[in-house]
């Protein structure tokens, strides 16, 4: 790989590392039995999409620790993918999404292997997706521990993996647990922080720089540009989500409104909403008949109410800070480079 980053390059290495080990385990799966056919393909296609991010993050703490490139290292990184197809899939079925990337949904996919079981097939294929997600986290320990690096440089790793996991949980049981309640502004950057922000960034980061040995000044120093750049990234999904055109973003416009998630935004078109404004948000919030006319009338509540304009403040700020962090940072020049092109494509995403 060349000093100069390469986006494209790099997810068509972690895809071939995701593709070969995947397809290694399905047709394990299938192995035991022809019927588990469904399951084996839900578990490949859950890691099948997105930019590599989070394997990016892990591949640059890596290189900011002064390690040079590294098939090992990027089979480790791939790890974190599968970390992520295991929270999106469990993520959808918490949420019930229809869509993710223009696809069904693990959940909804499934229901076609237990078609014929009806009144239970829909409870049956949602009992199969929290296995596939399952499944998908226990992966990622297996490709992490089988990348091949050496088990002095595992260890070192082995306590964030325990922290990745803990917050991650903890971040989506906490949004589980605020749905539905009168939004809060704190409450939803907390969500935003455990539920994706440190799992998507500085924990991947941090995996990679105790990978290769970094220093505890290092650590703090990447910590402190991976958790406002974290924050930033969840809070532009959060605004695309409703305000995206679902033909780009992959997933239902409605999905935040029906669930009446704990989101930033949410919380800012709150705060700054009359009684009467509120009374007819409340109206709406957590309906299962919603309409794309719903859809127009809160987008219209809150673009009058500048909530989004808010949001894209936190996010620019965030993202200033992130970048400013690494002026502070003693590592190579490629490294440097590469996560500031990474703040920019984590958090200036049009889909």
């Amino acid at each position: 790989m060349s000093e100069r980053w390469n986006p494209a390059e790099f997810k068509g290495r972690i895809d071939t590392v995701l593709t070969a080990f995947l397809a290694e385990e399905a047709e394990q799966l299938v192995g035991i039995d022809d019927a588990l056919e469904p399951v084996a393909e839900q578990l490949q296609a859950a890691a099948r999409h997105g930019k590599r991010l989070r394997a990016a993050f892990c591949y640059w703490g890596w290189r900011a620790a002064g390690q040079p490139d590294s098939d090992l290292l990027v089979r480790a990184a791939a790890a974190m993918e599968l970390v992520h197809a295991a929270a999106v899939v469990h993520d959808d079925l918490i949420d019930d999404s229809p869509l993710r990337h223009n696809l069904p949904t693990a959940h909804v996919a499934l229901q076609t292997a237990v078609t014929g079981r009806s009144p239970t097939a829909r409870s049956a294929a949602r009992s199969l997706a929290m296995l596939v997600g399952d499944h998908l986290m226990a992966l990622a320990g297996q490709l992490f521990a089988t990348s091949g690096l050496p088990a002095a440089f595992l260890a070192r790793a082995r306590p964030m993996w325990a922290e990745l996991a803990r917050e991650l949980i903890a971040g989506e049981c906490l949004e589980i647990l605020s749905t539905g309640t009168s939004p809060d502004a704190d409450v939803s950057l907390k969500v935003v922080r455990y539920k994706t922000a440190k799992y998507t960034v500085e924990q991947p980061l941090l995996i990679g720089g105790l990978l290769a040995g970094a220093t505890p000044d290092l650590r703090a120093g990447l910590s402190a540009y991976g958790i406002p750049l974290g924050e930033a990234f969840q809070l532009r999904d959060d605004l695309l989500g409703l305000f995206g055109e679902p033909s780009r973003t992959g997933k239902a416009s409605l999905d935040d409104i029906r669930g009446q998630r704990p989101t930033a935004l949410l919380a800012a078109t709150w705060h700054a909403a009359l009684p009467a404004q509120r009374e007819h948000l409340t109206a709406v919030l957590g309906r299962a008949d919603l309409t794309d006319e719903h859809l127009y009338e809160v987008r219209e509540l809150m673009s009058a109410l500048r909530a989004p304009d808010q949001v894209e403040d936190m996010i620019a700020s965030r993202a200033r800070e992130a970048v400013g962090h690494l002026d502070a940072l003693d590592i190579p020049h490629p490294a440097r480079r590469a996560l500031t092109d990474l703040a920019r494509l984590a958090t200036d995403r049009h889909h």
